[in-house]
C-alpha cells in the first residue's frame, strides 16, 4: 500500500482505509506492507501489517509524490531481490508517473484515484493541469482503476471511457456518544453543531460558517478542523465568524474518542465536502447516528440517499435547516437513526476488505490489466 500517510491512521481518510483494510487482509493470512511517512510508529508491524518509514520533502507540491518515489524505489529493491509484491495498491492518482516504474518490475497496480482533485482550490495553474494530467497517466498504467463513489466512476468512464471497481469506504458505527469525553470538552449530548474538515474553500467550511451565523441558532457551532497549507482561507473563515460567541474553533482534534464523542453528540453535522467521492467524514457522522446537513453534489446525495440526510446550497438554506433541527430536535435524531441505519447496511469494512482482497487475487492473476481498464469499444 503506497502513496498515504500510512497507519497508525491520524490524518485522513485514505490513512483510515489502509488501516481497516489491511489489519483484514493480515488477519486473513495476507502480507501487508503499508509505506508511511511522517509520525513514526515504534514497531516495524501494527495490527499485523508490516510499515517501512521513509521520509518526504515538507512542501505541499512534492511531498506525496517525493515520498511515492522512495516507496517506489524501496519496492524495486525487494522485488530484485525475489521479495517483492503480488500486487501493489497506489492511493492518489497524483503519483501515476511512478507507475512506470512497477510496470517494469512487472508489479500489477491498482490506483484509487480519489475525487477530482483538479477541482480543489488549493491547485491552481500548474497544480491543476497536473492534476487533470496524471488522471489521464493512471487510466494508461494502471492494471485497475479503484472508485470510492458512482459518481467518480461514472466521471472516469465518460472522460476517459475508462473502467473502474467502484470500493466505497466504511463506516465505524458507533452506539452513542461518551458522555464523559463531551463533558470533559463542555458540551452535552444535543447540544451543539458540528462541522470536521481541512479548511479548504471546496469543503465549504465559510458557508457552513456564514450560513449559522446567519440563523437564529441557539446551541452553539463547534467548528474542528485545519489546514497546513490554507492560511489565507482560514484567515476568511475566521472574519467571518467575527466576534459571535456562539462559534468555537477546537483546531484539529486527534483524540478519536473525543472526536466520535462530537460526531455522535452533535444536533447536527453539518457537511460542505463537494469535490471528493464517498467521503470518510461523512460516513463516520452516519455510523454515529448524528443528523447529515450536507451540501447538495451528487456525491453526497449518493451516499445519503433521500432520507437519511437534508442538503444545503447557500448560506440562507443552511440557516433553515439549523433552525428546523432546533426546533424538532426528535426529527433531526430520526434522520441520524436512518442515517446510522444506511450506513451499517451499505458500508460495512469486512465487505469491503474482501472486495480488496479479491481484486489483489485479480490483480496477481493477471486478471486486471490495462486492456480491463480500457476495453474496447
Amino acid at each position: 500500500m503506497i502513496g498515504t500517510r500510512g497507519v497508525p491512521a491520524r490524518y485522513g481518510g485514505f490513512e483510515t482505509a489502509i488501516e481497516e483494510i489491511g489489519r483484514r487482509l493480515a488477519d486473513a493470512g495476507h502480507e501487508v506492507t503499508v509505506y508511511c511517512r511522517g509520525e513514526r510508529h515504534p514497531d516495524s508491524t501494527y495490527l499485523g501489517m508490516r510499515l517501512v518509514h521513509l521520509p518526504a520533502v515538507k512542501k505541499k507540491v512534492a511531498e506525496t509524490l517525493s515520498h511515492t518515489a522512495l516507496s517506489v524505489t524501496h519496492t524495486a529493491g525487494r522485488r530484485l531481490t525475489g521479495r517483492g509484491p503480488d500486487a501493489a495498491l497506489v492511493f492518489n492518482a497524483a503519483n501515476a508517473p511512478l507507475l512506470p516504474v512497477l510496470r517494469a518490475l512487472r508489479v500489477p497496480v491498482a490506483t484509487h484515484v480519489d475525487g477530482l482533485e483538479w477541482k480543489r482550490t488549493k491547485w491552481s495553474g500548474a497544480g491543476r493541469r497536473y492534476y487533470l494530467a496524471v488522471e489521464r497517466l493512471a487510466v494508461r498504467w494502471s492494471d485497475a482503476l479503484i472508485a470510492d463513489a458512482v459518481g467518480i466512476r461514472d466521471y472516469y468512464r465518460e472522460k476517459f471511457g475508462a473502467e473502474s471497481v467502484f470500493i466505497p469506504y466504511g463506516a465505524t458505527i458507533l452506539d452513542g456518544a461518551d458522555t464523559g469525553k463531551l463533558a470533559e470538552a463542555g458540551y452535552r449530548p444535543g447540544g451543539f453543531h458540528l462541522v470536521v474538515a481541512r479548511f479548504e474553500p471546496e469543503n465549504h467550511v465559510h458557508l457552513a460558517v456564514e450560513g449559522y451565523r446567519r440563523s437564529a441558532a441557539r446551541k452553539p457551532l463547534v467548528v474542528v478542523g485545519s489546514a497546513p497549507y490554507a492560511d489565507e482561507y482560514t484567515a476568511r473563515v475566521r472574519e467571518l465568524a467575527g466576534d459571535d460567541p456562539r462559534i468555537t474553533f477546537l483546531g484539529g482534534v486527534w483524540d478519536q474518542d473525543l472526536l466520535d464523542s462530537l460526531y455522535a453528540g452533535a444536533l447536527t453535522y453539518v457537511h460542505g465536502h463537494s469535490v471528493g467521492g464517498t467521503n470518510p467524514s461523512l460516513l463516520r457522522a452516519m455510523g454515529a447516528g448524528a443528523s447529515v446537513l450536507a451540501y447538495d453534489v451528487n456525491f453526497n446525495r449518493e451516499v445519503l440517499g433521500e432520507d437519511a440526510g437534508r442538503f444545503f446550497a447557500d448560506p440562507e438554506s443552511l440557516a433553515r435547516e439549523i433552525e428546523a433541527a432546533e426546533a424538532d430536535p426528535g426529527h433531526a435524531a430520526d434522520r441520524g437513526e436512518e442515517a446510522r441505519k444506511r450506513a451499517a447496511e451499505r458500508y460495512v469494512w469486512d465487505d469491503i476488505a474482501r472486495d480488496y482482497e479479491r481484486l489483489c487475487e485479480d490483480l496477481a492473476a493477471r486478471r486486471h490489466t490495462r486492456r480491463t481498464v480500457r476495453p474496447k469499444r
